[in-house]
């Protein structure tokens, strides 16, 4: 199987910022524990702070290229209609995933504009986040 694997803004910056909320790991640690946890599948990794960039890595999803998406939108998880828009004709399983547990952060983390264009969001696990999303993502494919 292959994965879209998008990460936004601010998440480059995995390691140095406030490692209290989203912990020590840089997020090529986190590639890594991807890739050394699922090693029969193809992973395709994207981070971007631009939203853009990050609607291009969607559309290009709808090619056929990937069979699922897990998505850390980051702050556009809270603001995005055009990430939203991009992900409604995606149609692909999609979870979105966060390394801390936005219900538990401040009020305006608790809205997610772009999960209601996801099949699920797993949130408060730390890396094991994406671990669980792409679980999630497999079990949703082998439904097919």
């Amino acid at each position: 199987m292959k994965f879209l694997i998008l990460n936004g803004p601010n998440l480059n910056l995995l390691g140095e910022r406030d490692p209290s909320v989203y912990g020590a790991n840089r997020l090529s640690d986190i590639e890594n524990l991807i890739r050394q946890t699922f090693p029969d599948h193809v992973f395709r990794f994207v981070q971007s702070n631009h939203e853009g960039e990050l609607i291009d890595a969607i559309q290009s999803a709808k090619n056929g290229s990937v069979d699922a998406l897990i998505a850390n939108w980051g702050g556009f998880t809270h603001s995005s209609v055009a990430i939203h828009d991009a992900l409604e004709l995606l149609q692909i399983p999609k979870v979105e995933v966060h390394l801390s547990n936005i219900h538990a952060r401040e009020e305006f983390r608790e809205r997610s504009l772009t999960g209601k264009a996801m099949h699920g969001i797993i949130t408060g696990f730390g890396p094991d986040s994406y671990l669980l999303g792409i679980d999630a993502a497999l079990k949703m494919l082998n439904r097919k």
